[in-house]
């Protein structure tokens, strides 16, 4: 990546919480936690998975940033969002998480120089991952739930 593509990957990972936000302010309860899609989580799941997944990348990065080579433990993700704090549809502590945490995050992320960058850890699943290649993960991943909510809000 250049330094124009991670400002760029910054950015959009910064603004991630107030486009989520701002889908669920148009839904009830209900359109929340409904699953219209099969095999699809409901509008609430993503934004309570994202912020899981977020917190585990931004542990993630601390540690490759702190550790030689640090090993990156995966997740159940797919157990974590049948869990019943990622079923509901009070998304109000969820919106704190995500507020202070990209905050954080992005923050880690803007000051890191071309080592830091290159600092990686040893992924349960996926192997060698370096600072830079969590932002972009984490871009990509941004990108996804966005289009996964808006099938689900299609299909209400």
């Amino acid at each position: 990546m250049t330094p124009e593509d991670r400002a760029a990957g910054i950015a959009r990972i910064r603004r991630f919480p107030d486009e989520l936000r701002q889908i669920a302010a148009t839904l009830t309860d209900a359109q929340l936690t409904a699953r219209p899609i099969p095999g699809e989580w409901s509008v609430a799941q993503n934004i309570h998975h994202c912020a899981d997944s977020h917190i585990n990348s931004y542990v993630r990065l601390k540690l490759l940033l702190t550790e030689d080579r640090p090993p990156l433990k995966a997740y159940a993700e797919d157990r974590w969002g049948e869990l019943p704090d990622a079923t509901n549809a009070d998304l109000a502590a969820t919106f704190q998480i995500l507020d202070g945490l990209h905050q954080r995050w992005m923050d880690s992320f803007e000051v890191l120089d071309e080592d830091g960058w290159r600092r990686v850890g040893v992924h349960t699943k996926d192997g060698d991952l370096s600072a830079e290649d969590l932002l972009g993960i984490y871009v990509n991943h941004c990108n996804a739930h966005l289009e996964q909510i808006g099938r689900t809000v299609a299909a209400l």
